[in-house]
């Protein structure tokens, strides 16, 4: 049995990731900033290590006796004012975590990125050649991104980096669970104009153990899925719940220049906006993401999205989020 470091324990990927490693028979010390992690991460079977991933010297002394670092971990803030401190989690989290593992001789960095390291500047399918553009991305969580990757090649120990699309499935409840709510509560007031690939948690996870467990140091691997148009993705949505949904996508120019008015607004009320800037060219963007290369060497799968969707919603409504049928 070896001993496991976790970040992001208490967040979607990184609880499927907790309950992955526990179900192979690995220790978990998983980070928790907030007492109310806690219980969540005792329950399924973790340690719970009061730290952040700002605090360099907090980290040092978890890091004792750790075999692996998982780190799920991220800010994914998309409003401009929070920029800095989004900055200090993902890129000086980054360098907090590399330094103390390889202070402590770990022996595996297993780094969750995203597929926003090519950035939205980048169209067509991603496979691993394509080359990312992050940097030059004016939208900060894809720059941040970025510089974690190349903190994490640089840093001198085994590593691997994934790259999730968009992810799906049981246990969100900020994400994507987000358009699932506001559907159910006929809020909705436009489809996105872009298109997804949309990646199962529970898939992601299980790939990432099996990467560590086959050494696959120095990869890199994608985790997408089904595509699908934003659009299709509501009308879906609303099938399940029984819900009415928005016939047409909403205009990208539109989508963009609502989003510009309300962060014109923000900026008097400072309050975040419903949707801002960068969520909107997010949302106006056509991702397509090749899995193959973690299919064929962690033998990642795919989950058709009907199922996936199904599957999610069912949790939801286990949780009391959804209203009855």
């Amino acid at each position: 049995m070896s001993t496991v470091f976790l970040t992001g324990a208490s967040g979607f990927l990184g609880g499927h990731l907790l309950r992955e490693l526990k179900a192979a028979g690995h220790d978990v010390r998983a980070l928790s900033r907030r007492p109310e992690s806690d219980a969540a991460i005792v329950a399924a079977g973790g340690t719970p290590v009061r730290a952040d991933v700002t605090d360099a010297a907090a980290l040092g002394k978890a890091m004792a006796g750790v075999d692996a670092v998982f780190h799920a971990a991220a800010d994914t803030n998309t409003w401009s004012r929070n920029n800095a401190a989004q900055t200090r989690t993902n890129v000086g989290g980054a360098q907090n975590l590399l330094a103390a593992a390889k202070a402590a001789g770990v022996g595996a960095f297993l780094h969750t990125s995203s597929v926003a390291t090519y950035s939205h500047l980048v169209h067509g399918v991603l496979r691993e050649d394509v080359p990312q553009r992050g940097l030059e991305s004016w939208i900060n969580y894809e720059r941040t991104k970025m510089q974690a990757e190349l903190e994490v090649r640089g840093s001198g120990l085994p590593f691997v980096i994934f790259q999730p699309g968009h992810i799906l499935g049981p246990g969100d409840r900020h994400n994507w669970a987000t358009m699932i709510l506001v559907i159910d509560q006929g809020k909705l007031p436009g489809a996105p104009p872009g298109l997804g690939s949309f990646a199962d948690v529970r898939e992601i996870a299980k790939a990432q153990v099996r990467a560590w467990q086959r050494q696959a140091f120095g990869e890199t691997f994608l985790f997408g899925g089904p595509h699908a148009s934003f659009l299709e993705l509501v009308h879906k949505i609303g099938a399940q719940l029984g819900r009415k949904t928005p016939a047409r996508a909403m205009p990208a120019w539109l989508m963009l220049a609502y989003a510009r008015v309300l962060d014109g607004v923000s900026r008097i009320t400072r309050r975040e906006p419903l949707v801002t800037p960068e969520a909107a060219t997010f949302t106006c963007h056509e991702l397509r993401v090749d899995s193959g290369k973690a299919m064929r060497l962690l033998d990642y799968r795919e989950t058709e999205l009907d199922t996936l969707l199904a599957d999610m919603i069912a949790w939801m409504r286990s949780e009391g989020m959804l209203r009855p049928r």
